[in-house]
């Protein structure tokens, strides 16, 4: 197994050019219209087709979402065999609106669509999502730290061991309570 340069646990650029380009083809949408209905300006899209870009977590989602696509399949390589994500090794994706860290550990195949992360938050500004895909479903367990989680509506305090789980296709946050907060979440997606 040969060694990881730190440049591969940043935002895998073509990777995520590639994915968004024949998920975009796939639904049959030219580059403007995926970026209107996503949100997303048309160059910063052109940026990210053509592997130039930096795109943000929120960013993605929101391609992702007007793709009607899991999160996952515009950022995870495809490979067989045995993998391994050494810690602080992985595709990592962060947040414009807080200090969150979103390290796609596994994107499920097309038949069973669901993505695992390990994500990574610091107390201070909120790291709130718009709602995923219909019916996709959040399932979080915390490693360390403190975690609010959940709906606007029905927000969560969870400690190290504790799981929740919750509708994706809603309005959700995330919020670090306390230094060095660790989760993982699991993503569904119908």
């Amino acid at each position: 197994m040969s060694e990881h340069t730190p440049a591969e646990s940043a935002p895998p650029l073509a990777i995520i050019a590639a994915a968004l380009r024949r998920e975009r083809e796939r639904v049959g949408i030219s580059p403007t219209e995926l970026a209107r209905r996503a949100g997303v300006d048309s160059s910063t899209l052109s940026q990210i087709e053509s592997g130039t870009g930096n795109p943000s977590v929120e960013t993605l989602w929101a391609l992702s979402v007007a793709l009607g696509v899991p999160f996952g399949r515009l950022v995870e390589p495809t490979d067989e065999g045995v993998r391994v994500i050494r810690a602080g090794d992985g595709p990592q994706v962060r947040s414009e609106q807080a200090d969150f860290t979103g390290t796609l550990l596994s994107a499920g195949p097309a038949h069973l669509r669901r993505d695992l992360y390990l994500i990574e938050l610091e107390p201070g500004a909120v790291r709130t999502a718009d709602a995923h895909t219909p019916r996709s479903v959040e399932h979080v367990v915390v490693a360390a730290g403190r975690l609010r989680v959940g709906p606007e509506t029905s927000l969560v305090e969870l400690g190290p061991g504790d799981y929740a789980t919750f509708p994706g296709d809603a309005p959700h946050r995330y919020e670090a309570l306390t230094p060095g907060t660790l989760a993982v979440l699991v993503m569904e997606h119908p």
